[in-house]
């Protein structure tokens, strides 16, 4: 028989990585998952200015995406909301309402002017060879902005996961500045949606977060919710508060949508509830809250790693001091090899070299005399002179060669010296120049992209704390429990409290609160769970054999398993169940010539607490009338409590 486990192993490995690095997790250098990436390297390269339909856009992605048009659309819409990168026209969906985007052969898009500035640079990005080899993309673009902190990212892979929060544009940029000043910082979220937001369990993007929406009281019987918490919208919120509603938690006369542009759900109260009165319980049972889980994974250096705020800013500020230093380079380069050209051609023309060569037969000949005519210049040259350069004189077209002018020549190198001199100044103080650059993005864009979120420390809201309570019944006739349930009212608990049930089995158990619930017709009885309660038992192991009493507490225990209370006597009988202290307990001997004294009584606070599973201790030396036990109103007058002896547990 073939093992397959090397062929599954390898194959999983595979699939796993792929996934990770190809679909879920955002590399770091960009902030961009590969079909994001694709979108806007296509969307550049189709860029004229104008609006393109997005079906264009996802038909030209797909050159590159190994994967259909839905899921290219659907990324096209999500990056597109997120504003930076993408501007719209149409219908794409609306991010308070979550209502779905037009089809794409109905909506256009093009890339914003932030987007042209920031993420392009195909003298920078490197490439490579798409899923079927026919085309080449960026295997990341050059961002000159932290795009992982700003567009934020869920993902799922093959064991492992991230959620990374969007930021602010002008604070992520301000971190920026104060890390290339080594200045200390500190970054939090912020969101499309508004709301408010407790970031004290934060830590730096591997905490979590708890959002609130924006609620406001217009009158004492009035609410309108203004803004969102993150990743909800006013369906799904309305939809838990009319859940919430419809289970008790609290009452409403109405609840209106009213959203449009601006989220606006208005809450009627009813007449007898003020609006303090249901903050709580609809921060607690709705989703006017949500806690956030964040975990900032991302690809770093072709793995995951986890990262967090505070990493990625110092990361992405050292990638844009290279990107910067690199360009410069680039353009210190350009600006050599135009002022190296403008010189040759001045020289060319003004020494009249090109009449030199209209006597040469050959053209190793030709190249040999402009070369011998340019020796003077080479000392005031940056380079050598190259066969190219002096190609590239001799294909000077006669037009330019008789309009030239040596005065707007002289005022063009005037002009590179002066931009190459800059240049080469902003190379030495290469971190200062980038400072300016994130300082005019500030300038430029931080009106597009204020703070949305309001920062606010709130107190956790308990929901044992909101919770309504709701008087249980037990039937004991039919054998039903529950606060749906009539028949006699045994106590008043929240959906939260706990029950403890002893049933006719000689068992036990810890139950929740049901609305109605068949327990048995035999049950003893039904207790809130409290851990300091104490439940005494008088039971008897055999029948006409001596009974014992034990008292003990139910402090331990899994919900909904049944514990039993005397684990080595499968035919005990209980004589007598309470709970409490100051209990007095009467019972009768068995009749017989020997015993002098007919009855007892017995205190039961004398008793020992011990766990339920203990056996206990003797009521008597005797076996007693098992009807005659009876607990009394008051004690007695002369009680003479029975001494125990023989004590076991």
């Amino acid at each position: 028989m073939t093992d397959l486990k090397p062929l599954l192993d390898k194959n999983f490995l595979e699939y796993a990585s792929y996934v990770i690095k190809e679909r879920a997790i955002p590399d770091v250098e960009d902030g961009l998952k590969p079909v994001q990436r694709r979108i806007l390297h296509t969307m550049y390269r189709m860029d004229d200015g104008k609006f393109n339909k997005v079906a264009n856009v996802v038909g030209e992605t797909m050159k590159l995406h190994p994967h259909g048009d839905a899921s290219i659309g659907q990324a096209l819409v999500v990056l597109a909301n997120k504003e930076y990168f993408i501007e719209k026209q149409g219908n794409f969906g609306n991010i308070f309402t979550g209502d779905p985007p037009s089809a794409a052969r109905y909506i256009e898009a093009r890339l914003t002017p932030l987007a042209k500035e920031v993420l392009f640079n195909p003298d920078l990005t490197e490439t490579e060879e798409s899923y079927d080899g026919r085309n080449r993309e960026p295997l990341a673009l050059p961002c000159k902005i932290p795009a992982t902190l700003l567009l934020g990212a869920e993902g799922i892979a093959v064991g492992m996961s991230t959620r990374i929060l969007p930021h602010n544009f002008h604070e992520v940029l301000e971190a920026q500045v104060a890390f290339l000043e080594s200045r200390p910082f500190e970054l939090f979220p912020d969101f499309l949606t508004g709301g408010l937001l407790d970031i004290s369990q934060y830590r730096e993007g591997n905490g979590k977060v708890r959002s609130r929406a924006l609620i406001e009281q217009v009158d004492e019987k009035t609410l309108v919710i203004k803004e969102l918490p993150y990743g909800v919208t006013t369906e799904s919120l309305i939809q838990s508060v009319q859940d919430a509603v419809n289970k008790g938690r609290f009452k409403l006369s109405s609840i209106n949508d009213y959203t449009a542009e601006n989220v606006e759900i208005e809450l009627k109260l009813p007449r007898n509830i003020t609006t303090g009165q249901i903050l709580k319980p609809l921060y607690a049972y709705t989703q006017c809250e949500v806690s956030v889980s964040t975990n900032l994974l991302v690809i770093r250096n072709n793995q995951p790693t986890q990262l967090s705020v505070n990493q990625v800013i110092e990361h992405n500020s050292e990638q844009l001091v290279d990107l910067h230093e690199r360009e410069l380079k680039l353009e210190l380069h350009k600006l050599n090899e135009q002022w190296h050209h403008r010189k040759l051609e001045q020289y060319f023309i003004t020494e009249q070299l090109y009449r030199q060569v209209e006597e040469c037969e050959t053209w190793p000949e030709v190249m040999h005399t402009v070369e011998k005519g340019m020796e003077p210049l080479k000392k005031d040259l940056k380079r050598d002179i190259t066969s190219e350069d002096l190609e590239k004189l001799l294909g000077l077209q006669i037009k330019r060669i008789s309009r030239f002018d040596r005065r707007q020549a002289e005022k063009e190198f005037r002009r590179l010296e002066r931009e190459i001199r800059q240049v080469e100044r902003h190379l030495r103080d290469v971190i200062n120049y980038t400072i300016v650059y994130i300082r005019s993005l500030q300038e430029r864009y931080s009106a597009e992209f204020t703070r949305k979120t309001i920062l606010q420390s709130f107190d956790e809201i308990q929901l044992r704390e909101v919770a309504e309570k709701q008087p249980v019944f037990w039937n004991k006739q039919q054998g039903y429990l529950g606060t749906d349930v009539e028949g006699k009212e045994i106590a008043v608990c929240t959906p939260y409290d706990r029950l403890v049930i002893f049933g006719d089995n000689r068992c036990y158990q810890v139950s929740r609160v049901p609305e109605k619930t068949f327990i048995g017709k035999k049950v003893v009885g039904v207790y809130p769970e409290n851990p300091e309660t104490v439940y005494n038992i008088v039971y008897q192991p055999e029948e006409d054999g001596l009974a014992y009493v034990k008292r003990f507490k139910v402090q331990k225990f899994i919900l909904d398993k049944e514990y039993e209370l005397f684990p080595d006597q499968a035919g005990a009988k209980i004589l007598h169940f309470s709970t409490g202290k100051g209990i007095f307990l009467e019972f009768q001997f068995v009749p017989s010539e020997r015993i002098r004294k007919s009855r007892d009584f017995l205190l039961l606070d004398e008793v020992l607490v011990k766990n339920p599973q203990a056996r206990g201790v003797r009521l008597a030396n005797k076996p007693i009338l098992p009807k005659s036990l009876r607990q009394l109103a008051k004690a007695p007058e002369d009680p003479q409590a029975t001494l125990l002896q023989n004590s076991n547990s």
